[in-house]
Parts: C-alpha cells; sequence; structure tokens
C-alpha cells in the first residue's frame, strides 16, 4: 500500500493552498468574531468546484477521489473550520449520500444545484434531546394523501441558516425515515443559534417542523430504513471530512508554533532552543503525522470502497480529533498570553478542535465502535 500522494493529488493540494491563502486565511478570524460567512465566500467556493468535489462530472460536480477531498478538507480546517463545516455538511453528509441513496429523479433535480452552489444543503438529524443516540429521535411523520406531514424540532444543525434542502430524519409507524424538505414548505422555520464554543461561523440553527406536508416522492432512500441507509451513511461520510479537517487543524497548531518558537525570545534566547519547547513540538510533530497517515488510509480505503474503511474512517476521526486538541492545547501554552488573545488564531483553533470531538460521533462512541470491532476482527483493525 503506497500512501503517497500521487501527482494529481499532489496538484489539487497546491491548488487548495492558494485558494486558501488568498481567499480564506486572512479572514478567518473576522468571520469567527461576525458568526458567519459571507455570499462572497460561497460564491468562490461554488465556482471552484469545492462544493461538489466528489460529485460526477455529469451533475456539474470535479469527481476528486476521496483522497484529493481529504486533502481539501484538510487546507480548509487548517484556516477555517466553520468553513470546512460547510463542506462537511453540504457535501458528505448530504451530496454524496444523495448520489448513493436518492431516486434518478432526486439526483437530476438536486446535484447539480448543489454542486455549483446554488443551493445549499443541510443534515436535519440531531435534536433537543437526541444526539450520539440517534434512536431516540422524536420528530415524527404520518402519512397522509399524497405524502407524510412532519412534525418536530431539530436543532444544532449547521448552515440550516442559510440552507435550501433540509434531510431530516423522523420516526413514524413504519420507522425511522429520512426525507428531502425544501426550506420554503409552509411550516417550516429556523431559528438561528448563537454562542456555541467554536466553528462560531457555521451558522447553526434550530429547524421547526410544524405539520409540514412533503409528497411522497420526496422519501429519501427505503422507507424505514432512514438510519441503516442515509444516517449510516451520512455519518462515515462526515467522519472522513471531519477527520481530514480535525488534521488540518492540528497541523495548522504546529505550524504556526514553529514559526512563534523562532521569533519570541524568553529568559536570553529563542524559545525553539528550550528543551521543553522541543518536547512540545516533538510530541505534535509525532502526533500529526500519525494522524496523517490514518486519514490518507482512511481515503486510500474509501477510494477502492474495502469494507475495512468504515472503521479506519473511525479511528481516523478518533485520533485526529484527539490530536487537534492535544496540539491546540500545547499551542495556547507555547504563546502564553498570545494564545489566549483573538488577534491569534490560536484560541481560535483550541475552541474549533474541541467541537470536533464531539460531532460526526463523539470520541466516547468512536471509542465503543473501534473497541467492539478489535473483540471481533484485532487482526482487520490492525
Amino acid at each position: 500500500m503506497n500512501l503517497a500522494l500521487n501527482h494529481t493529488q499532489q496538484s489539487l493540494r497546491e491548488e487548495f493552498r492558494s485558494f486558501v491563502q488568498s481567499s480564506l486565511q486572512p479572514y478567518a478570524n473576522d468571520y469567527d468574531r461576525q458568526g458567519f460567512i459571507p455570499d462572497t465566500l460561497i460564491r468562490q467556493l461554488g465556482e471552484a468546484g469545492y462544493l461538489g468535489a466528489t460529485l460526477p462530472a455529469a451533475y456539474g460536480g470535479r469527481e476528486m477521489d476521496q483522497v484529493s477531498y481529504g486533502l481539501l478538507t484538510e487546507e480548509i480546517g487548517r484556516a477555517c473550520s466553520s468553513t470546512r463545516s460547510l463542506i462537511t455538511v453540504h457535501s458528505s453528509l448530504t451530496a454524496e449520500t444523495l448520489l448513493r441513496w436518492g431516486t434518478r429523479e432526486q439526483k437530476e433535480k438536486w446535484l447539480p444545484l448543489l454542486a455549483t452552489g446554488q443551493k445549499l444543503a443541510a443534515f436535519g438529524l440531531s435534536e433537543p434531546g437526541a444526539g450520539s443516540d440517534t434512536a431516540a429521535i422524536q420528530t415524527a411523520y404520518t402519512e397522509t394523501i399524497g405524502g407524510y406531514v412532519l412534525n418536530g424540532v431539530k436543532k444544532w444543525i449547521t448552515f440550516s441558516q442559510l440552507a435550501h434542502l433540509f434531510v431530516i430524519i423522523a420516526q413514524g409507524a413504519q420507522g425511522i425515515t429520512a426525507f428531502l424538505v425544501e426550506r420554503d414548505t409552509p411550516g417550516l422555520s429556523v431559528q438561528p443559534l448563537d454562542g456555541i464554543l467554536g466553528t462560531r461561523a457555521s451558522m447553526l440553527g434550530e429547524i421547526h417542523l410544524q405539520d409540514c406536508f412533503v409528497p411522497a416522492e420526496n422519501i429519501f432512500g427505503r422507507k424505514g430504513w432512514g438510519l441503516q441507509q442515509i444516517v449510516n451513511t451520512a455519518l462515515d461520510n462526515g467522519r472522513y471530512s471531519v477527520a481530514c479537517g480535525s488534521l488540518g487543524i492540528a497541523r495548522a497548531c504546529l505550524e504556526d508554533s514553529i514559526a512563534y518558537a523562532k521569533t519570541r525570545h524568553a529568559f536570553g534566547q529563542l524559545i525553539k532552543d528550550h528543551q521543553l519547547i522541543k518536547q512540545k513540538i516533538t510530541n505534535m510533530v509525532t502526533e500529526v503525522k500519525a494522524a496523517t497517515l490514518l486519514c490518507r488510509n482512511a481515503g486510500y480505503l474509501r477510494d477502492k470502497k474495502d469494507p475495512d474503511s468504515i472503521i479506519q474512517t473511525s479511528l481516523a476521526k478518533y485520533h485526529a480529533s484527539r490530536t487537534a486538541n492535544s496540539a491546540a492545547a500545547e499551542a495556547v501554552q507555547l504563546h502564553g498570553a498570545m494564545g489566549c488573545h483573538d488577534s491569534a488564531s490560536i484560541q481560535r483553533y483550541f475552541r474549533d478542535a474541541k467541537v470536533m470531538e464531539i460531532i460526526e460521533g463523539s470520541s466516547e462512541l468512536q471509542q465503543l465502535l473501534i473497541a467492539d470491532h478489535s473483540f471481533a476482527h484485532l487482526n482487520a483493525i490492525l
């Protein structure tokens, strides 16, 4: 197995870095303070093809392989985790899942719009009383003439303030089912949510559904198979994106720490020459390298459509998100007071990193998945 990047992947990485350096990195702290991402950036992401990165060209996508898509979310995540969260929820959770499980009519209607960013999508799973326990959702559907009526509340829904299309997971007589619900559906409203710890520009919202009629053709996947088909596929896609985005945060902490250590003097010398600083950098380098290999391996297996890609993606997400948190904590400590002030990006990385251990399956949930798989198939997971 060769995890080195090929020529195409290297070229794409250079493209992503150039985009990030010119269009994103200089403004990321402002987005964090303002609590939103401007339409101009979303338009740029759409024009660059990043909102349809993995979709087929027939739908207007760029047909990137999974390793290349991982590089995209890593580079975007290196600069702005809120922007990475848009790509994750729009592309990984929704568009890729729609490509796999949508009907021909659903794909033909929505994928060209999603690929170009003409329409944005959000994934409505979490509720006030249901997070990791996805089977505990209370949003309900009832069958009626020509379709279904939805009632309930979805909470912490990323970019729901802007989304035109929602995937809504609901419980009913025939089991948990997914629906495609358009924003202008009567009875659907979105209440913005502020005050989140990290990814503050991800424009979270609370979706209220009151007697929302959804036509029968908007069922997404098989009726009663919302968890097995739609949720599991979406979360697996999202975990890969979040894993690579976490790697981006960790690398940002490492790179910024090295740059700072080369210029900051303390006790008569550059702090890069202090033994304890060298220890911090060494630990960060080692963990970032390990996270890189896990993410590359997950992308490689996903491209092969290897069944082991699911557990390897969980491993990558678990380790990379933990690495982002440990690297951010060390970076804040290394920067001292500067690391705690919003004039520097370090404090933002620190806050964003904690979110990564919660979204798309918490670290505790990944521990259960990884341990159970290890008890049954240790040789396969290693």
